[in-house]
């Protein structure tokens, strides 16, 4: 069984077809996803639908969307925390962490909310999913401060140096869509050259296409769309396994591992 480690199942994009969506990821083989949300109006939907389906969910304030929270919105999240604590398909806080790409952004406030989501890590002992854009060394400098029970470096796209220090905290690093794209040699070469036991899978659906699903500027304009879905996840596996020369099966039994490990999954 695949395990897609980071799927936005709650966004809008899905409201259409959202049970065939699951169902054709199913029938791929794709029988467990993790849902984090990114902000405290979707904290009860990634809850509802990890239920509804079967899946987990993470629970936890997206740095690119902090500044548009109401006032108290860490103590909104932390009262979700403490409500679901015994809930086995809590697995993590998340999507946290900072993102140093997008113009406009308030690095300070997205700092304020990342270290106030480490601390509620570590209260709750939860592992962390982390958005990590042009911003490691920044998020390698909380962790190693304010240490929390690993995690998973979502979209990783650093160097080598910096995914070795996320590894050696205890993290897995997640490589999806972009790792199909044949220029993307960066990430083609930690996903070749990084240890296997710390890789896990993920979509990041409905967004990061792989590269036949990729859509130019202009085809989306035109009306074209390149809408990513959990189906996709073993063709992107096999573009792991190409890289590394393996088996596709070894790398979904790794992965699937890797995954369970790190965010205490419940057995299938």
């Amino acid at each position: 069984m695949w395990i897609d480690t980071h799927c936005h199942l709650d966004a809008a994009e899905f409201d259409a077809d959202r049970d065939a969506v699951v169902a054709r990821a199913k029938a791929q083989g794709v029988g467990c996803m993790v849902l984090p949300a990114v902000s405290t109006a979707n904290l009860d939907a990634v809850r509802e639908l990890a239920h509804a389906h079967g899946f987990f969910y993470a629970l936890g304030l997206h740095p690119m969307y902090v500044e548009a929270e109401p006032p108290g919105a860490v103590a909104m999240l932390r009262a979700a925390l403490e409500r679901h604590r015994d809930d086995d398909r809590l697995v993590a806080v998340g999507e946290i962490g900072l993102d140093h790409f997008v113009p406009g952004l308030d690095r300070q406030v997205q700092e304020r909310f990342y270290v106030d989501q480490l601390q509620l890590a570590r209260e709750f002992d939860l592992p962390v999913i982390l958005h990590v854009r042009r911003s490691a060394d920044a998020l390698l400098k909380h962790l190693r401060r304010l240490r929390v029970k690993g995690g998973i470096a979502h979209a990783f796209n650093g160097s080598l140096q910096q995914a070795l220090a996320f590894i050696d905290l205890g993290f897995k690093l997640g490589f999806g869509g972009a790792m199909t794209f044949e220029r993307a040699l960066r990430i083609r070469a930690l996903a070749r050259e990084l240890p296997l036991q710390a890789l896990v899978l993920e979509t990041d659906a409905p967004d990061i296409p792989p590269q036949w699903l990729y859509r130019t500027a202009a085809q989306r304009a035109a009306g074209q769309t390149c809408r990513n879905e959990p189906a996709q996840l073993p063709r992107i596996a096999h573009t792991l396994a190409e890289l590394r020369g393996l088996a596709v099966e070894a790398v979904a039994h790794a992965t699937s591992a890797n995954a369970r490990q790190v965010l205490g999954l419940a057995p299938a």
